[in-house]
Parts: C-alpha cells; sequence; structure tokens
C-alpha cells in the first residue's frame, strides 16, 4: 500500500488521504504511526542483538523487564550508551569475569563420542552435521559402533568420551550387572518413544501376542527399554517371556536381515529398523511401544562419573550442545531437515525417506495403511528419576538384579535431573519441577514411592 499520492488524482481536498489509499486523513496517518513504530522496533531489536554478552542481556532485562520499553530504550540511546550508563552504578565487568571463571576453560576439546547407527541417537549424530558441537568449542568425533556391548567396553575402557547408551545401561553399569560395577551417570535421555513391534509378513494374521508361544524375537540388549517392555507386553498376554519364546539380543543393524533370512519371527527395536523392515517388505508394524508407555524413555547420553569430574567444563559444553540439538530436535517443523543431516552413510545409512518417516510420524505400516502419529519418536532431555527406578523394578522382575537395592538411591547417582533442569532452562525449554512422577504402563500405574510394591503386585516374575 504505498503512502505517495496519486499524481493522475486531481482531487484537492486537504482533509482527505494525501496518498489516495484511506477513506481519511485521521486513517493515513494512523497508518503512517504504524510503520514508523514497526521501523522504530526494527532498530530496537538491532540494538538488542548488540547485548551479545549473556550477563548484558541478563542484566538489561532485569533492569528494564517490560519488552516494549526497554526497546524504546534501546532505540532511544542504542546499546553501548545503556551499558555505559548501567556500569556507572552496577559493576558489569565484574560480573563478566564470573560469569566466565563459572564457565570455564574446556579441559578437553577433541572428544570422541560412540552412537549406534538409529535415530534413538538423533540429538547426538544431528549435533556434529549441523554444528552445535563446533559452537560451544568442541571438536567431537562422533563414531558409529556396531553394538551395546562395543559401545559399554569401549566407554569404561576410556576409548570413548562419552557415548549414546540404552537407558538402563548406565544403571546396570553402576550396579555391576552384567559387568563390574563402575559408576556412571545419565544426564540426558536421548528420545522418548521411537520403538516398535515389528513381525515378518507370514505373521500378519497372528495379531494376538497368546498365539505367539515358540516365537525367536530379538533385542537390541539384554539391558535395554525394548528387552523389558517386550517382556511386559508379553507378561500382561499371559506369554512368559523366557518359557514361552525365545529372545535374544541382536545389533539393530542386523534385525532387518535375521527378519528376511527367516531366523527371527519379529523384534522390538528401535527406528528406523522398524520402517526399514517395513521400506524392504519383509515385516509390518504390530504396534508402536508409545501404545505400550506413552513417553517412555529410550536411549540415553551416558559418561563416567570420572569423566564428569576430571572435565567437568568439558562435560558442560557437551551436555549443553546435546540439550540445544535436543531443543531444535522437538520441533516438528525441523525434522525432515535432520533427516536429511542423519541419513547419509557416516551416521544412520539409511534412505532419507524412511528417517523421515520415523521422524515426523506420517508412514506406512506395511500392512497397506497410512498411519500420522507426529509423536511416534519424540525428545525431552529431561532425567525422570521415577523412569530410573522403573527400570531398576524390570531389572529385579527379571533377575538381572540381586539381593537389596537402594533404588532411589541409585536412580539419583546415575539420573543426573538436576544438571539437566539448570541446561533446559538456558535453551528455553521447561525442565519439571520434581524429577519424580507417576505413570502408568499398559495402564497399570506405576508409584516410584513403592518400587517393590510393584515388583511383587505381577504374576509372571524371577523374584
Amino acid at each position: 500500500m504505498s503512502l505517495f499520492k496519486n499524481p493522475f488524482d486531481t482531487k484537492t481536498d486537504l482533509s482527505a488521504c494525501p496518498c489516495g489509499a484511506h477513506r481519511t486523513l485521521g486513517e493515513h496517518n494512523a497508518e503512517l504511526a504504524l510503520l514508523q513504530r514497526d521501523q522504530q522496533l526494527a532498530v530496537a531489536a538491532d540494538e538488542e542483538k548488540r547485548l551479545t554478552n549473556a550477563v548484558d542481556q541478563a542484566v538489561v532485562r532485569a533492569l528494564i523487564p517490560d519488552d516494549m520499553t526497554r526497546r524504546r530504550v534501546l532505540h532511544t540511546i542504542g546499546a553501548g550508551t545503556l551499558l555505559a550508563a548501567i556500569e556507572q552504578f552496577f559493576p558489569l565487568a565484574t560480573a563478566r569475569e564470573v560469569f566466565a571463571q563459572d564457565k570455564g576453560p574446556l579441559e578437553k576439546k577433541d572428544l570422541k563420542v560412540g552412537f549406534i547407527a538409529i535415530t534413538c541417537a538423533t540429538p547426538i549424530i544431528m549435533a556434529h552435521p549441523m554444528g552445535f558441537y563446533s559452537k560451544h568449542g568442541l571438536n567431537v568425533d562422533v563414531i558409529k559402533t556396531a553394538g551395546w556391548a562395543v559401545i559399554r567396553d569401549k566407554t569404561i575402557n576410556k576409548e570413548y568420551d562419552a557415548a549414546h547408551m540404552l537407558s538402563p545401561m548406565p544403571l546396570a553399569i553402576t550396579t555391576g550387572s552384567g559387568s563390574n560395577p563402575i559408576p556412571y551417570t545419565m544426564p540426558a535421555v536421548e528420545n522418548i518413544n521411537g520403538q516398535a513391534i515389528t513381525l515378518a509378513m507370514k505373521h500378519k494374521d497372528k495379531r494376538d501376542p497368546k498365539s505367539w508361544k515358540g516365537f525367536k524375537l530379538a533385542v537390541p540388549f539384554d539391558y535395554s527399554m525394548h528387552n523389558y517392555l517386550l517382556r511386559y507386553y508379553l507378561a500382561e498376554h499371559g506369554i512368559d517371556p523366557d518359557t514361552d519364546v525365545q529372545i535374544r539380543a541382536v545389533p539393530p543393524p542386523e534385525m532387518v536381515a535375521n527378519l528376511r533370512a527367516d531366523n527371527i519371527d519379529g523384534f522390538l527395536a528401535p527406528d528406523p529398523v522398524n520402517q526399514r523392515a517395513v521400506y524392504d517388505g519383509v515385516g509390518f508394524i504390530h504396534l508402536l511401544t508409545k501404545e505400550i508407555w506413552d513417553g517412555h524413555p529410550c536411549c540415553a547420553f551416558a559418561a563416567s562419573q570420572e569423566f564428569v569430574t576430571t572435565n567437568p567444563n568439558t562435560y558442560r559444553a557437551l551436555l549443553r550442545a546435546i540439550i540445544e540439538a535436543t531443543a531444535y530436535a522437538t520441533k516438528a517443523e525441523n525434522r525432515k531437515q535432520i533427516a536429511e543431516a542423519i541419513a547419509p552413510a557416516a551416521y544412520l545409512n539409511q534412505p532419507v525417506t524412511v528417517v523421515e518417516q520415523v521422524l515426523t510420524g506420517t508412514y506406512a505400516d506395511g500392512l497397506g495403511n497410512i498411519k500420522r502419529v507426529p509423536d511416534r519418536i519424540d525428545f525431552a532431555p529431561f532425567p525422570w528419576q521415577s523412569f530410573g527406578i522403573w527400570i531398576l523394578t524390570q531389572m529385579k522382575r527379571w533377575g538381572q538384579l540381586k539381593g537389596d537395592v537402594d533404588y532411589q538411591k541409585v536412580a539419583e547417582q546415575v539420573f543426573l535431573a538436576t544438571d539437566t533442569a539448570k541446561l533446559m532452562q538456558d535453551v528455553g525449554l521447561t525442565p519439571p519441577s520434581s524429577p519424580y512422577k507417576t505413570f502408568s504402563v499398559m495402564g497399570k500405574q506405576f508409584d516410584p514411592s513403592k518400587p517393590t510394591d510393584y515388583i511383587n503386585s505381577f504374576k509372571i516374575k524371577r523374584v
């Protein structure tokens, strides 16, 4: 809409709009005022961008909390003049020094982080090609690894500084289940949901788990949410997972090949394994694990307690980069871009369309249907300590944990909720006020304050 008078307009009424686009001079002036205000706000926004130091931003916002007022001041006098005025009564230089000391120099800049080629590792993987690590001064080599036992061993042997792990693994390592006890930490959940039960096409008419007796089923690792959710699902349908079926550990990259070769009848696996089975025409998705427990944790970012205490600044920078990547991945509009970034051979080595179907939640199920489940996989970094307690109850239920267990103590030692909560706030995410919550799995309520009662309530167990 032009604010200039039409040269072909011969009207001379001074009370009329001079540009000929408004009914009255008043409407013309009102729009002109709005345009001038928008220009002023744009200048103020540019001035606000000059406040690049986090301390400067925090002080200015604290002194002038109202956005409109702050921007008017910035537009009028500029960021430099405002900061100079503030320094007359507030020690900005000292505050910046304290902030810098708190941030501290990185003890290590060159890091090795192992990962398994699955979409559960999305934040850890995408932080490499999309620059989240380098933003924090880190040179991270993300290393594709064959299986979970290799991830565990290389991390314990310090060949990896940190790793993408299944969320039960740090608990198992800390308690000495399957290895010597070594204090481990899990400061961030990598993904929630993101798994499925996939069966061979020959079983498309066997949708009732009661008909699965004699099946050979695969999970990625003994200490995995996949194992515990599959066992839970089978047991709730009256199938004993240790006597009625065979459950074996198969590395995710080998699962589709084993399904094609008829070595297994199905698997409970992380994606994109399930979607790749559909893509290759060898399997169908029986159900998503969110139908068993909506919002369940899957994989995690983990590091030894030794690494955390020896390299605190590096640890914080690494965790911050991963949480920032997680925050980016939470937004649906970014999922296609992320799929393109992590699909190449160096990362997932999958067709982009397979990864896209997982991340966007619009997918083929292998039975001729197109499903739309936006939270088929999601990303929420907070390590709920109640999740840790639930995992420990299943380890105990199936005989992986022996003797007395202080569930709360172990969960709080491993799932570092306080560190994550602080960094979530820094990147604009809202952490919960408490690290504990109740939830239900297949309709059965879990109270983290009563883990022993929960275990005893199951008919099928090994305790």
